[in-house]
């Protein structure tokens, strides 16, 4: 209660925090924002400096764009505060870059302002990612402030370079596997979101993406159609043939193979499905469509998350602008992703695309160039929600909003959580504090202040718990071992 009160008393010092942070235009995507991301990096160094903390900013070195620029990569923060022997180690991953904006892009206000509208904090990088990590810190800050005992060590690796896809990140976290991460024992990321406007969740699991290239060739340049049109093997109509063999109208993907090693659904996660909160109908009006392929809540969330899917998203090299014009485009290139879940191995679904699609191009006899790549793959990732960390969050979450949480998965992908899992074989969480309605990468992000401030609340909850249970853990493992 005592640290409640304090996080309660201290809304607006919290808020102004938020504020300062979302005043700097961190945008990782742009080049020449890149020295206001080194500026928002320094701020989160001094701000970690300030609770005591060791504070180690490591050069990524530099990269080249498309254009030929190099720029430099902003540092990582590689955050150190307490070294009790006796208390669990908990590393948080955090960014402090954000998505381009711009008020003319449709906000209600200035991006860079952090604005109250009842009770909702607006502002970019509101929900995605400065008000969790900033939430983190000012839970941590709680214990010191009111000179209570830390209930654990605590770790920060915090990056500026996310929304760009952070790179240098995984050879820093190879880089630092036998030092610096040697003695952490779990690894918490705040970077997503509740299902439900105001039903708390923990996040288990995400889906991977193989993204491929379909290009379909047929001569040197682009043929006028009265000319060549009725003559020629059109790359268009090749490609678009290809493009609807991969998927029918029920949402299956017709690739053969593909669902093969896909888990079979156990009972036990069947039942984490009809407890979660889900209105399918403010979801479908959400999404501005007027029906789903599936009519249950179960299986609409059971095909976002476990099952994968196949999306196609555009053709280069077509004509697409407003008008008519009568061409034949000598080379297209078609774009599908496949979100793939847990067992799919990525190089084995590639091989399953690249044979399908040229067995369905040879069967139309065309003279025409097929090429077929997987410019990116990215894995899936899956956690134990039976884990110490999760039964921790979980009696967090009880005592901060007096009920159980959603356990779901995200059907986009997280790279960083399969990222740090890979790299240092530690039990990693997802702990969002943002609701669903947050509009992270959206015009009006936001946070609200309740989420802000009772998420909080969350994290200082979470070491305590935390702490309890390890020290529980490790000393029924002990006296078994003396048994």
């Amino acid at each position: 209660m005592e640290i409640f009160q304090y996080i309660d008393a201290h809304q607006s010092d919290f808020i102004k925090d938020l504020k300062e942070w979302v005043a700097v235009e961190s945008d990782s995507v742009q080049p020449h924002l890149r020295k206001e991301v080194m500026r928002m990096m320094a701020l989160a160094a001094d701000r970690l400096a300030a609770l005591g903390a060791t504070v180690n900013l490591v050069s990524l070195g530099s990269h080249q764009l498309p254009d030929g620029q190099v720029l430099p990569l902003p540092s990582v923060i590689l955050g150190e505060l307490g070294k009790d022997p006796q208390n669990p180690t908990v590393c948080f991953y955090g960014h402090v870059d954000v998505q381009p904006a711009k008020k003319e892009d449709g906000w209600n206000t200035d991006p860079y302002t952090l604005t109250e509208i009842d009770g909702n904090l607006y502002g970019r990088g509101a929900t995605d990612n400065k008000g969790p990590v900033l939430a983190w810190i000012n839970a941590v800050e709680t214990f010191r402030a009111l000179k209570l005992a830390m209930p654990v060590n605590f770790k920060f690796v915090i990056e500026g370079m996310e929304e760009a896809g952070s790179l240098g990140l995984e050879k820093l976290l190879e880089e630092e596997n036998q030092s610096f991460f040697s003695d952490v024992d779990y690894i918490v990321i705040s970077d997503n979101l509740w299902l439900s406007n105001k039903k708390p969740a923990l996040t288990y699991g995400s889906r991977g993406n193989a993204c491929f290239f379909v290009e379909v060739e047929c001569g040197s340049k682009d043929l006028h159609s009265g000319t060549f049109g009725g003559i020629v093997h059109e790359p268009l109509l090749d490609l678009i043939a290809l493009l609807d063999s991969l998927v029918d109208s029920t949402g299956h993907i017709q690739i053969p193979g593909i669902y093969d090693s896909v888990a079979a659904l156990t009972e036990e996660e069947r039942k984490l499905y009809e407890l979660i909160e889900f209105d399918l109908e403010e979801h479908r009006n959400n999404c501005g469509v007027k029906k789903f392929l599936y009519d249950t809540k179960e299986e609409i969330l059971l095909h976002l998350w476990r099952y994968p899917s196949l999306s196609i998203h555009g053709i280069e090299g077509a004509f697409h602008e407003p008008g008519i014009k009568t061409v034949i485009p000598a080379k297209v290139i078609g774009k599908f992703s496949i979100r793939q879940v847990p067992h799919m191995d990525l190089s084995v679904v590639k091989k399953q695309v690249v044979e399908h699609l040229e067995g369905v191009f040879s069967k139309r006899n065309s003279p025409n160039k097929l090429k077929v790549s997987m410019p990116l793959g990215a894995k899936p990732w899956l956690a134990d929600v039976n884990d110490v960390l999760y039964k921790a969050a979980r009696r967090a979450i009880k005592t901060v909003f007096g009920e159980d949480p959603d356990f779901i998965r995200d059907g986009s992908t997280i790279p960083v959580a399969r990222m740090f899992q890979t790299v240092t074989q530690k039990s990693v969480m997802m702990l969002p504090i943002g609701a669903a309605d947050a509009g992270e990468h959206s015009q009006n992000e936001k946070i609200s202040r309740h989420n802000y401030i009772e998420g909080t609340k969350l994290f200082a909850a979470f070491f305590l718990e935390i702490s309890k249970l390890h020290r529980n853990l490790h000393e029924t493992s002990h006296t078994e071992t003396i048994n």
